[in-house]
């Protein structure tokens, strides 16, 4: 009985040695994984994300450290939304106790994740707690046919049924934690009055016993594998498993006893001693994080002054900040103690560099939408002279409106294109008319080139016969002045030559004497500048020249005179003298030509 009493006194030790390391597992379990995400620097949808994923956990206990990390965050996101939008409502002439805040979708998928996740827990442990308490009824059953079997007369069936009855006993599961010592107790008190009021079955005992060995060895074995597992996390888990399997086996020969169970512990004990070094290791990990953490979280403090009027130098910053928060995402956990405060000193840093970016931004959007008005200004102009066929006038009005257009600088991103669009395709509109009364009115100038030809060539057959005649000049200047503009590549080669043709004509129009056709190619010069585009600006041109060429040949002539007295005294005075008054009458006559021109030239 003794022998009963004292295995029943391990039984029960073991199985709170059991629970203790089950319970120091998931404390190391929660604080590992607790040490593994940082939240404070999520956003709100990637907060809403978390919270939804952990709908699906099933460890109620982790899901409810992380709701407690999370709610704090996601409740000052919330305040700091509800507060802007406030703050814009007031800033549009709202009043504040008019303001009513909306909840968005990412709210209303945070509460019903909540919601749903407090329903699931609830109906957890309820459930839980009413299994445990059924399994409390099937144990206390199986006690009761095990006192039933006891009491009752030595059969040859009654050892089966007293191991169908330990069989039952390991199936069921856990049992409420305040009466797990007691079943246990009279469990064990069971098993030993059946063994020692049935002498007849010791044999079977003895052969239980060494079964029970046999289990128990294998599960030593198993507990050994485990120090080669990578993940220690699943090594205790596993081994906790074993511990559990250990103590349901049953009693093994009184002198196996202590050695298996020796060798049981110190493989625990071997996996233990793993889990406590890699913890300190953690600990020294999380140690160095803290220090790595603390120098990003000083950089990070240069950027809360930081400020600029340039997009390109707030984008710049932005990717520096952005980089050392890669850096600090990189890094991994620090001590839990202090954790909260370096997490404020860098994300309160990080923050305020975000804030200070969208004021930025805020001011620069004003601005924006002021371009944006102008340019709708631009666009109704455009649109209203795009119908124009003023094609000079408008084409310089729409110019003056593209230069205005680059001159007032960027607008909203989202008006960008649209804006753009309507004013180019008002543009468009116009040039492209443009365009295609320019390709008409090129194809006239190409017919126009073909006539002017033709006129040359008439002129050319007609001087060629030599019998030409002024009212035939007149008549062929007439019709070439008649039929417009040809293309300008081609202006400036067709007119010279049909002056070169009207020339080379009036030079063997057989009536004309010299001075007749000096006059004639006078007059098919002036003709020709009546009908140029430019005829006023190049009349003048020629009045001007012409006046030049009168003054120089009135200061020779008056040259000629006075020199002409200085050979009065001369021994061949008489011959100098001649020759003079020869160079005196040519320059008379050039001079009266020259008047005669501008004469004809003003007749104009």
């Amino acid at each position: 009985m003794m022998e009963n009493e004292k295995e029943v006194q391990e039984a029960v030790a073991q199985v709170e040695e059991s629970q203790m390391e089950i319970h120091h597992d998931e404390e190391l379990h929660d604080q590992e994984e607790q040490n593994e995400v940082d939240y404070s620097g999520y956003s709100k949808a990637e907060l809403v994300a978390v919270v939804k994923e952990l709908a699906r956990d099933t460890n109620f206990k982790k899901v409810d450290g992380v709701l407690k990390e999370i709610k704090p965050l996601l409740d000052e996101i919330r305040a700091s939304e509800r507060n802007a939008a406030l703050e814009k409502f007031i800033t549009n002439g709202g009043i504040a106790e008019d303001f009513e805040y909306r909840l968005d979708e990412l709210d209303h998928t945070y509460d019903a994740t909540t919601k749903l996740i407090r329903d699931k827990r609830n109906d957890y442990f309820k459930n839980l707690e009413a299994q445990k308490n059924d399994n409390l009824r099937k144990k206390n059953e199986i006690l009761e046919k095990l006192r039933l079997l006891i009491d009752g007369e030595d059969s040859a069936q009654a050892f089966h049924i007293f191991k169908d009855l330990q069989h039952a006993w390991k199936q069921v599961g856990a049992v409420p934690v305040a009466h797990i010592k007691t079943l246990w107790a009279n469990y064990h008190a069971l098993v030993d009055r059946f063994y020692d009021h049935r002498n007849i079955y010791f044999e079977l005992k003895e052969l239980d016993r060494k079964k029970n060995l046999e289990a128990k060895l294998e599960i030593c074995a198993k507990a050994e594998q485990l120090l080669a597992k990578e993940r220690v996390k699943d090594a205790v888990k596993e081994l906790n498993e074993l511990h559990n399997e250990f103590k349901h086996v049953g009693p093994v020969p009184k002198e196996d006893q202590e050695q298996v169970w020796l060798r049981f512990k110190a493989a625990s004990d071997a996996v233990y001693a793993k889990r406590d070094a890699l913890v300190a290791s953690l600990q020294n990990e999380l140690k160095q994080n803290f220090e790595l953490k603390s120098a990003v979280a000083d950089e990070v403090q240069h950027f809360v002054q930081f400020g600029s009027e340039k997009i390109k130098e707030w984008n710049q910053k932005t990717q520096e900040i952005l980089e050392l928060q890669k850096r600090w995402d990189a890094i991994g956990g620090t001590p839990r103690a202090k954790s909260k405060e370096l997490n404020r000193k860098f994300w309160s840093a990080f923050k305020q560099f975000f804030q200070n970016k969208n004021q930025f931004f805020k001011k620069l959007d004003e601005e924006r939408d002021k371009n944006l008005k102008a340019k709708q200004e631009l666009v109704q102009q455009a649109v209203a002279l795009k119908a124009s066929d003023d094609w000079a006038k408008t084409s310089q009005q729409l110019i003056e409106l593209q230069k205005q257009w680059k001159e007032i600088g960027p607008v909203p991103e989202r008006q960008r294109d649209k804006i753009f669009k309507e004013f180019k395709e008002a543009c468009d509109f116009f040039f492209d008319q443009r365009r295609g009364s320019k390709v008409k009115s090129d194809q006239e100038q190409e017919d126009n080139l073909k006539l002017k030809e033709l006129v040359i060539d008439e002129l050319i057959a007609a001087t060629t016969a030599a019998n030409g005649s002024m009212s035939q000049l007149e008549t062929l200047q007439t019709r070439f002045n008649e039929i417009g503009f040809v293309p300008k590549s081609a202006m400036a080669s067709v007119k010279n030559r049909f002056a070169e043709a009207v020339a080379n004509y009036i030079s063997k129009i057989p009536d004309l004497n010299e001075a007749e056709k000096e006059q004639a190619q006078l007059e098919a010069q002036l003709s020709g500048l009546r009908n140029d585009p430019q005829a006023e600006r190049k009349i003048f041109q020629k009045e001007q020249a012409l006046r030049k060429q009168i003054q120089k040949a009135e200061n020779d002539l008056s040259t000629l005179r006075n020199n002409l007295e200085f050979f009065a005294r001369s021994k061949n005075a008489e011959k100098l003298r001649a020759d003079f008054n020869s160079k005196i009458d040519e320059a008379q006559n050039n001079l009266q030509q020259l008047k005669n021109q501008l004469k004809l030239l003003k007749s104009v």
